[in-house]
């Protein structure tokens, strides 16, 4: 059962994400709307994984579900997306258990309550 809806501004084909854990909105529908992504997540119990900071400012005013986990750490080339979040990615989803944001900056990691 999935626990990551990942937004369809993320890579789709990604080792890290690449689970059962994980939903990539381009297989639900890539034409949605901020609002209907935040809704199916809500409904399904989800943390939206994205780089929109739309999904950071609206959880800031309401409560869980959904969570976000905001990635901001600006374009880069994949290779180094990867290599940027996978060794801590780990940290990552477990910051995300207690907080409803999760804030990922190239060198530090911020979780809002």
């Amino acid at each position: 059962m999935p626990k990551y809806l990942i937004d369809a501004n993320l890579p789709y084909y990604f080792s890290i994400w690449n689970s059962s854990e994980y939903i990539h909105q381009k297989d639900i529908d890539d034409t949605w709307t901020d609002e209907q992504i935040w809704e199916y997540a809500k409904t399904k119990n989800l943390t939206i994984v994205t780089k929109d900071s739309d999904f950071s400012h609206k959880i800031i005013f309401k409560q869980p579900p959904p969570k976000v986990i905001h990635i901001k750490i600006g374009n880069m080339k994949l290779k180094d997306f990867f290599n940027t979040l996978n060794p801590i990615w780990e940290n990552i989803l477990n910051m995300s258990e207690n907080c409803k944001l999760v804030n990922v900056f190239i060198d530090y990691l911020e979780g809002i309550n």
